[in-house]
């Protein structure tokens, strides 16, 4: 209110200034010796100082409209935002390319690369060694699994009527359930027995185990008759899978050697795989913002139909603080080391660009990850770190 009365009346005066301005230099005009020099130049000083100051109440406007924009994002127009984006997004006229990229979801395959990349630096920073011929394997076969992931939620969101009118949908893209549901689990067989060989291939069961049990979360998450993303398990379950088990796992098929099948679980790559299952989990949450009502009408509680968009829009700032919270707890006990602390601290988020939509989560967590990573190799070079 103070802000509001003090541009009223600033405006108020700009006007007497101007209209007296106006006098000034009609006078000088119609009767050009009616006034001296010295007031002419009164009357040039008058004119700039106007225009200084009608420029910086311009600049003070606009920084005041700023902040308040900036004050509404950061403090509750998350949900505004997808809503207004999705409702914008579900005309008729969107391009069919478009709809296919949409459906692709090439940035969410990030979720296979952070946790594989993240545990191999670990490895890495626990024996020395990196086998790229191995890393590729897993990487091809995480996206197969990724891929049986995105096409089976399409699937079974077909089935219970949550995707009716979603147009990226790949069951209404393709316009069979049957294609959708066999590239689904025809990726998942691929994928599954490329993890498997290179379990063999590494000697390690333990690896191969945990990689079965994310598999495990995720056919639960979302496959009858189990479906329990509608009971709004599925974020818990998403923790588990890319977090502990996965990047555990990584760990160790690729810190496995001829001379070490077994490699330890550390407390390095404990508080790793917390982090990446942390950023993963937070990317599935905000997807839910821009389709509550459907979830509603077809029964799928997620969090966000019990909490409301405008609690969930407070429980991503809590989760992106509590986020940073444990890396620096992480780095204060020594679990990780200081390069990790540096380089993913760099990745944290101004104020007013809190998520808006799952895609700048997936942002997130592909540079979380890729600082976490880095941090883990650069740890290699430093003397006297012991993890």
């Amino acid at each position: 209110m103070a802000a509001a009365f003090c541009s009223l009346h600033q405006g108020s005066s700009l006007k007497k200034l101007q209209y007296y301005h106006m006098r000034q230099n009609y006078a000088t005009r119609s009767y050009p010796g009616a006034l001296t020099s010295n007031a002419s130049k009164k009357s040039s000083m008058c004119c700039c100082t106007a225009q200084n100051f009608v420029r910086g109440v311009r600049i003070s406007r606009l920084e005041f409209k700023k902040e308040i924009l900036c004050w509404r994002v950061f403090s509750g127009s998350l949900a505004n935002y997808a809503d207004n984006a999705h409702d914008g997004e579900s005309g008729e006229d969107v391009p069919k390319a478009t709809l296919i990229w949409r459906a692709v979801k090439l940035p969410i395959y990030s979720v296979a690369l952070v946790p594989l990349t993240v545990g191999g630096a670990a490895a890495y920073l626990q024996t020395g060694i990196f086998s790229a011929r191995r890393y590729l394997l897993l990487l091809v076969s995480s996206i197969l699994i990724i891929t049986w992931l995105n096409l089976s939620n399409d699937v079974y969101d077909f089935d219970t009527g949550a995707d009716k009118n979603k147009k990226e949908s790949v069951v209404n893209l393709v316009g069979s359930r049957s294609v959708a549901f066999i590239a689904a689990y025809s990726s998942l067989l691929l994928g599954f027995a490329g993890l498997a060989w290179t379990s063999i291939g590494a000697g390690n069961i333990h690896a191969i185990l945990f990689l079965a049990f994310a598999i495990i979360c995720g056919y639960v998450y979302q496959c009858p008759p189990f479906r329990l993303s509608y009971q709004g398990l599925g974020e818990p379950l998403c923790f588990a899978a890319f977090g502990p088990f996965a990047t555990s796992a990584f760990y160790l098929l690729l810190g496995s050697t001829s001379e070490m099948s077994i490699l330890p679980l550390t407390g390095t790559i404990l508080s790793a795989s917390l982090l990446v299952g942390f950023t993963t989990t937070l990317i599935l949450f905000c997807s839910h913002f821009h389709q509550v009502e459907e979830d509603k009408a077809v029964g799928k509680f997620s969090p966000l139909v019990r909490l409301g968009t405008e609690r969930g829009s407070g429980v991503v700032k809590v989760a992106v603080a509590t986020l940073y919270s444990l890396l620096f707890a992480f780095g204060l006990s020594r679990t990780l080391p200081l390069t990790c602390i540096l380089l993913c601290s760099l990745t944290l988020p101004e104020k007013g660009k809190i998520f808006m939509a799952k895609y700048f989560c997936v942002r997130l967590h592909a540079l979380f990850g890729a600082a976490l990573a880095s941090g883990l190799v650069a740890a290699r070079a430093f003397q006297g770190y012991s993890p």
